[in-house]
């Protein structure tokens, strides 16, 4: 069956990085577009990035635009997320999910305070 598991996540400091991590299975990962949301607290789900299949093409959210980068590794069907620059607004659960939003992880929790 899908599987998407997620990894990384953790409390940052402003400022600090964090790589998150989502291994797949079950599905043939090099022909899918993959793509990060997350959900804050007390807030609807933000679309963070996407990565089409081959890697060549990335898209980032406004919000993130800029610390972020999004890359994948198709001979290891997994999808990665740098985090640099964070900020407090980067607090949320981090969700790994496949083009079309079709199947989620159970995503990882960051959190950046001081």
């Amino acid at each position: 069956q899908v599987q998407l598991v997620e990894s990384g996540g953790g409390l940052a400091q402003p400022g600090g990085s964090l790589r998150l991590s989502c291994a797949a299975s079950g599905f043939p990962f090099s022909t899918i577009t993959m793509t990060w949301v997350r959900k804050a607290p007390g807030k609807g789900l933000e679309w963070v990035s996407d990565i089409n299949s081959s890697g060549v093409n990335t898209y980032y959210g406004d919000s993130v635009k800029g610390r972020f980068t999004i890359s994948r590794d198709n001979t290891k069907n997994a999808v990665y997320l740098q985090m640099n620059s964070l900020k407090p607004e980067d607090t949320a659960v981090y969700y790994c999910v496949t083009s079309g939003y079709k199947y989620w992880g159970q995503g990882t929790q960051v959190a950046v305070s001081s």
